[in-house]
């Protein structure tokens, strides 16, 4: 048994030790959630959970907190984000949040795995410093990882790689996915307005209907996809806000629309975006009609680092974990900004891939509490693999 083995097996039962008040934590701040931009009142509760390290503010509301390490050598960041999204939430537990915000992306899980993780690595003491990033803004624009990265706070506290772990729903329990190279998708989103002539609906012939060339402008983006983008690498189009006119015989003069383009692969967004806007405005003077198209670059593609994601492997094994090395998804996440300036491992954690399941986003979207435990293991790994490499 090596040295990090044993530093393995002494930091996991110290998280055993930190889980009944890491579960409490996790209750406190699923219960009172924040907004993107409005996450100041919980990074201060995780700041005190943490109980000690060197704080400094990051992004406007959030926190990095530094934990020196027993010997020399560059830090290994572990990443949580802190915001929730604007759902009303029907889990029905007692610490549910009565507020139209809900951690229905496992943030709130996150959260207390890391503080748990930070907390045990105190106890057992770690060869490599830790910075705790306590990251807002993940769910919206603008970055709160890009803001990081801009700071400057990574090279100044000697960072050389950064780690992560998200709950995942579409894999079984007890199941860690780490898989090499791309693993989220990059993510642009655009907003379109068509204008044309409205009018009387029984007098089609002497309008030009901006709703119709909508209309066939959402069926033809699915073009995108099919025939724009290798397939082997894919890539999804998806319209998720339509609105025209306020009556039923009445054609508007506009119609809008928002959405979002995700790929797999950074060589393919220009073509994309160029097929996009072809069939934006095209598709719109075919109708007679003119339309306005905005985009707004968001996220980059996920890229994990193949050293660390091999050696993470053979750590999440040791801890008893069954590893996925398949798994990717079109999801984004703005973790990708962290791989864009070192080494990076984002791994995403099982919760039961059981039919009628709820979702990531969804309403009832609720992890089990053992999830905690089983996410800090996955940061213990992630970090160790680090410190291997």
């Amino acid at each position: 048994m090596t040295e990090l083995d044993e530093l393995q097996d002494r930091w996991e039962a110290a998280v055993e030790a930190e889980l009944p008040s890491a579960i409490g934590l996790r209750h406190r701040v699923h219960a009172d959630p924040r907004a993107s931009g409005d996450e100041e009142d919980t990074a201060r509760v995780l700041v005190e959970a943490l109980g000690a390290g060197e704080e400094v503010q990051v992004a406007k509301t959030g926190r990095a907190v530094f934990f020196p390490g027993t010997g020399p050598g560059p830090a290994v960041a572990l990443r949580t984000e802190l915001d929730a999204l604007p759902v009303t939430e029907r889990t029905g537990v007692p610490w549910a949040s009565e507020t139209p915000l809900m951690h229905a992306c496992g943030h709130d899980v996150h959260m207390a795995a890391l503080v748990a993780t930070c907390r045990a690595a105190a106890v057992v003491g770690v060869p490599r410093p830790i910075l705790a990033l306590l990251q807002p803004r993940e769910e919206t624009s603008p970055s709160g990882a890009l803001d990081i990265v801009d700071s400057g706070v990574l090279t100044e506290y000697g960072v050389d790689a950064v780690i992560g772990a998200h709950v995942q729903p579409r894999l079984a329990a007890g199941v860690v996915s780490a898989v090499p190279g791309p693993v989220n998708a990059s993510t642009d989103e655009f907003d379109v307005i068509v204008r044309g002539q409205g009018g009387h609906a029984g007098y089609p012939h002497l309008l030009r209907d901006p709703v119709l060339a909508l209309s066939q402008i959402v069926v033809s983006l699915q073009q995108l996809a099919s025939r724009r983008v290798d397939p082997v690498f894919g890539a999804v189009c998806s319209v998720g806000r339509i609105e025209a006119g306020r009556t039923a015989n009445v054609v508007p003069n506009e119609a809008s629309l928002s959405g979002s383009l995700r790929l797999m692969r950074a060589e393919d967004r220009d073509l994309a975006l160029e097929g996009l806007a072809e069939i934006v405005h095209g598709t719109a003077k075919a109708h007679g009609c003119r339309a306005e198209l905005e985009i707004s670059p968001c996220e980059p593609v996920l890229h994990n680092d193949a050293g660390l994601t091999r050696r993470a492997h053979r750590r999440l094994v040791r801890a008893g974990a069954g590893v996925d090395t398949d798994f990717r998804s079109f999801g984004a996440d703005d973790f990708a900004h962290y791989c864009g300036m070192t080494r990076g491992l984002m791994m995403f954690v099982g919760l039961g891939d059981t039919a009628g399941a709820p979702s990531l986003h969804d309403e009832l979207f609720l992890p089990p509490d053992t999830a905690v435990g089983q996410v800090a293991s996955a940061l213990i790994s992630g970090y160790l693999a680090a410190v291997e490499g």
